[in-house]
């Protein structure tokens, strides 16, 4: 693998850890803010919202810039977004600072996976695109839970003032390591929107909301669902959360590199496992040991989607991807939106604390509908021009020569 894709994870690994952070630090802001921890909330809902619009929008802006050019300047935009959040005097300045920083977020996985896939042989992309995002991953492994104690312990300013100085690092890693690589002639922001005019487009990005979705209902309310239904003490799920993100990373690299061999087939055995494993966790959640098995294996199978479904919106949108890319990116934070409501009113509902494990499992299992639909949908148009040529040739009149 190039160097190149050592930046372009470094990166990554910054924008995960400010992502997730501010999960564990919620407390520690609230009541350096002045707000309740509802209110502080909503830095995570900002950045999510931020994520999501912020994905099509910068990368609109950057369809007349070079896709190098594209890349430093989303992660001098990092920069300034974290910057802001370090130094805010209100909760409004850093709530302000955390959009900020989104809005760099989904351009620049978007973008990073057109130029990570350009960068090694046909055969080797998916691998490429794991590669990068497994800064994103390991960010779950180290970058959050060494963020969380660092805030706890000298303040969650110093946090991110470092994440901060990680994209500076990744700035730096960009600028000298990336090659510049001339856009693609003749494609405009026409073709970038016509991408989504392709029912394989909208169906992996569908794939994308409901599979990655399903993963984030469970996940959403492990603390409820580990202090109060398995037993552990809230000490413990800083912990369970480490296995959840070694679960990533392997399910990461898994999934890249199996989906340069057999892509859909990949998504079937990644999508169908995960619907199955999402549904034991509603047994398991009650057992200290499998529920501690049962977070690494969501982690694993939730990110063994990820290269094959970006890399299917990829090769789906060929010759102008790096729109369509970047929205894929925002699908992703779309679901873990739209499965965090969904499980918050299944336990509102009295439901109870795994109540959201069974809608992952709905999640997950439409997910892997889907993606039987867009491979019989695909084998259908690759067999209609045969099932056509011969019908037009018995049309065509014989003619007799004397």
């Amino acid at each position: 693998m190039p160097l190149a894709l050592l930046a372009l994870a470094i990166g990554a690994f910054g924008i995960g850890t400010t992502e997730f952070v501010i999960m564990g630090l919620l407390p520690e802001v609230s009541g350096d803010l002045g707000v309740s921890i509802p209110t502080a909330g909503l830095l995570v809902t900002g950045y999510a919202l931020g994520v999501v619009f912020g994905a099509p929008l910068m990368t609109v802006l950057g369809t007349r810039v070079s896709r190098k050019r594209m890349l430093m300047l989303l992660m001098g935009l990092f920069v300034v977004g974290n910057l802001v959040s370090a130094l805010a005097p209100a909760f409004g300045v850093m709530l302000a600072g955390r959009v900020v920083a989104s809005l760099a977020h989904g351009a620049f996985f978007g973008i990073g996976s057109v130029v990570a896939a350009d960068l090694v042989a046909p055969d080797r992309k998916a691998g490429a695109i794991a590669m990068m995002f497994t800064g994103l991953t390991v960010a779950n492994v180290v970058g959050v839970p060494l963020g969380t104690l660092v805030g706890q312990s000298v303040g969650w300013r110093v946090t991110f003032g470092l994440v901060a100085a990680l994209g500076v690092i990744g700035l730096a890693g960009i600028a000298v390591l990336v090659p510049e690589v001339s856009k693609p002639e003749g494609v405009r922001l026409r073709h970038e929107l016509a991408a989504f005019r392709n029912v394989q487009v909208l169906l992996a990005m569908a794939m994308t909301v409901l599979g990655f979705g399903g993963v984030f209902a469970a996940i959403t309310y492990i603390a409820p669902m580990m202090t109060h239904v398995a037993g552990f003490a809230d000490g413990s799920v800083t912990w369970l959360l480490v296995l959840f993100g070694l679960g990533m990373v392997g399910g990461n690299l898994i999934g890249g590199k199996y989906a340069d061999r057999a892509l859909m087939p990949m998504l079937y055995v990644s999508l169908g496992a995960l619907t199955v494993v999402l549904a034991l966790f509603t047994l398991t959640a009650h057992h200290k040991a499998l529920a501690a098995v049962t977070i690494a294996l969501v982690g694993a199978l939730g990110f063994a989607t990820v290269p094959p479904l970006q890399k299917r919106v990829l090769d789906q949108a060929q010759g102008a991807p790096t729109l369509a890319s970047a929205v894929n990116i925002g699908a992703f934070n779309l679901g873990n939106a739209l499965a965090a409501w969904l499980g918050g009113a299944v336990i509102a509902a009295g439901l109870g604390y795994t109540a959201p494990n069974w809608v992952g499992t709905a999640l997950a299992g439409s997910a892997l509908v889907l993606a039987v639909v867009s491979a019989a949908l695909e084998r259908r148009d690759r067999d209609l021009p045969a099932a056509v040529a011969p019908a037009a040739s018995a049309e065509r009149p014989v003619t007799v020569q004397h």
